[in-house]
């Protein structure tokens, strides 16, 4: 037996709301929530806690990004996990190679897009991300429950898809024009143009993770918007600080029919850490400055 037919990387509230309880369907709540630590810089707290407290939708289990489903001993935060990581951790979700899964969460959907993005990568396409997430769950008046979802346990087997990942070296090569491709950066544009951040990767096009969804409902635009955001055919590789919001923009592409997408896993975090790789900002843009 298998789950329930996923005909698009993202399926509407109407969609899961006629299939909850569905044999083989996991509905997985990935939230994860931002913080100002002390320093003023910023830090994420496992969606948990709210989780159990503000609630989740009926039946979902809690999949934990920053433990489970993120190398913890990497040097950069959110790396991806190991295959055997990655199998042991959604084996623990009750997930099997026969489950049909549902991703959101209570944010823009960034964080259930790299748990999608991971499923992908590891071989595994019996997955979407619930278009709007709780946020739209909740605005169309839908029931949800509060407390711990305690997960059965299943066997998944993963295998390495690659290409849906793009490593330093093959940034530093599109950079160059060694390779072809588009780099697009999912960051804040203050973050992007460097008023508020490092600035970008040079050649880059600025499609921020929060403007792929209506401010209103969080559900995506319209796929025809959506395409008028990127490049219009190639190869894209999408990243941001840390590959979060870059799953966000991978999600986005896909739904608007590139097939030839990869993300930046380590994102400006590795990128940035080598003092010689360019960045470019928009103050060193306007006095003429090469990237630094």
């Amino acid at each position: 037996m298998t789950g329930p037919l996923l005909d698009s990387p993202a399926v509407s509230t109407q969609w899961l709301a006629d299939h909850l309880g569905a044999d083989k369907l996991v509905v997985l709540d990935a939230t994860v929530l931002p913080y100002t630590q002390p320093s003023g810089r910023p830090g994420y707290l496992s969606g948990h806690e709210s989780y159990v407290v503000n609630g989740h939708l009926p039946g979902a289990v809690f999949a934990d990004v920053i433990e489970e489903l993120s190398d913890a001993a990497a040097p950069f935060p959110f790396t991806r996990p190991s295959l055997e990581q990655f199998e042991a951790a959604v084996g623990a979700l009750g997930i099997d190679n026969e489950t049909s899964v549902v991703v959101y969460d209570a944010v823009v959907g960034q964080w259930a897009a790299r748990v999608w993005w991971l499923f992908r990568s590891f071989g595994y396409d019996r997955v979407a991300v619930l278009d709007g997430g709780l946020t739209a769950w909740r605005s169309e008046g839908r029931e949800t429950d509060v407390g711990h979802v305690l997960p059965s346990t299943a066997r998944f087997t993963a295998v390495e898809r690659p290409e849906a990942w793009a490593s330093t070296s093959d940034v530093q090569e599109i950079v160059d024009g060694v390779a072809p491709g588009a780099l697009v950066c999912g960051i804040p544009p203050k973050e992007f143009s460097g008023e508020a951040g490092r600035g970008h990767i040079p050649g880059s096009v600025s499609v921020p993770a929060g403007r792929l969804v209506d401010r209103g409902t969080n559900k995506l635009l319209p796929t025809g918007e959506l395409r008028a955001l990127f490049p219009a055919q190639g190869r894209v590789v999408t990243y941001c600080n840390g590959g979060i919001a870059a799953a966000s923009d991978a999600l986005a592409l896909v739904v608007a029919g590139h097939t030839d997408v990869a993300v930046y896993d380590g994102s400006l975090n590795e990128w940035a850490a080598d003092a010689s790789r360019p960045l470019v900002s928009a103050a060193q843009q306007a006095a003429g400055q090469p990237a630094r």
